[in-house]
């Protein structure tokens, strides 16, 4: 087994064995507490520019089943487990992670105490790290590198090349790419929707000459501000008056266009057990989230917006009513798989917001 290195840009140094490829790689480094459903992670364009830790201590043991994929290929620069299953037992299993993280160019290391990573990340907030199998490493080279890092713009790297259609015979949907998981175009699907999946660049004169009965603004990777040109044409979707249901960055991007501001969490939420309640209902549902970025509503004028759903363990925002508009945002997943499926009612409210049937 070949050594590998996580080195974190506080001078901490994790020492396993070297999983995927060989590759050294400078990224983000955050955690997911999700218990089952490693591939689905691996395949949300969400981690683009960030090396995920899975906290559940064994990974791999239902191997891999490409028909469960979020998206084409997987996204994290790097990938951090506490053990990894060599012998995968599923009916549906049709590789093994280990072949999937090399196939796909992926480094990881596997070996190392996740819960002590966590932890440190928990106290610290998200920092950069390193994995690398070289055992010559230089700290006093490497950190200044692991603090100089950001993820830069990664929409553009995770969005999709051309527009494509879901065929369907109920309302027509106009789904914004920002690296949509492919669950979101199936639950519009699967409730009759034709949807349209657009590049993350398309202009909203594009989108609204197509003139959709609805807009769905999707997840994706990154810091919502770094996306100037996207957060003016969603103003247009928004001045427009086209029903429009955002998820995660869209979420934030819908917030940014009007005026709102975003500050990035200590440690973000990613996971399939974040708490979520609905305000306006007062009931508490289970969800699948995956961001750093927070919507601050310290300041929301009500007359803009006002909040609709809010975290249980720590008060962020995780929806938002637009006032006056056809509009309502939320930050977690509705389409949550893996994941619990407490929240996917919020698609039948976007179908009566459209007046199609649910």
């Amino acid at each position: 087994m070949m050594k590998a290195f996580l080195i974190l840009e506080d001078g901490h140094v994790f020492t396993g064995t070297s999983i995927g490829s060989k590759k050294e790689v400078i990224s983000e480094i955050v955690f997911n507490t999700s218990m089952t459903g490693y591939l689905e992670v691996l395949t949300d364009p969400s981690y683009a520019g960030q090396a995920v830790c899975m906290t559940y201590p064994l990974i791999g043991n239902y191997g891999i089943c490409y028909e469960d994929q979020e998206s084409l290929r997987p996204w994290p620069d790097g990938y951090i487990v506490r053990e990894l299953s060599r012998l995968p037992s599923n009916f549906r299993s049709q590789d093994t992670i280990q072949n999937f993280l090399k196939r796909f160019d992926i480094p990881g290391i596997a070996g190392i105490d996740t819960r002590a990573l966590t932890r440190i990340l928990r106290e610290e907030g998200t920092m950069n790290g390193m994995i690398t199998t070289n055992e010559n490493y230089d700290l006093d080279e490497i950190i200044p590198k692991l603090k100089a890092y950001t993820t830069g713009k990664v929409v553009e790297k995770v969005t999709c090349s051309e527009k494509t259609v879901l065929k369907g015979n109920g309302p027509k949907v106009a789904l914004m790419d920002f690296g949509a998981k492919n669950n979101i175009a199936r639950s519009l699907n699967a409730r009759g929707c034709q949807v349209t999946i657009y590049p993350a660049g398309t202009t909203a004169e594009e989108i609204l000459k197509a003139s959709p009965d609805g807009i769905m603004l999707s997840n994706g990777p990154g810091d919502p501000k770094e996306c100037t040109d996207i957060i003016k044409e969603v103003k247009k979707l928004y001045e427009s008056d086209v029903p429009i249901f955002a998820i995660c960055l869209g979420h934030q991007l819908m917030a940014l266009a009007n005026g709102m501001d975003t500050h990035r969490l200590k440690y973000g939420h990613r996971g399939g057990n974040h708490p979520v309640k609905d305000l306006e209902t007062g009931r508490v549902y289970i969800s699948s989230q995956n961001h750093g970025y927070v919507v601050d509503t310290d300041n929301l004028d009500p007359a803009v917006a006002v909040p609709a759903f809010v975290n249980v363990n720590d008060g962020t925002n995780e929806g938002l009513r637009y006032t006056g508009k056809n509009i309502f945002t939320v930050q977690f997943h509705p389409e949550a798989c893996p994941g619990p499926q407490d929240s996917s009612y919020l698609f039948d409210r976007f179908m009566e917001m459209m007046g199609g049937k649910n």
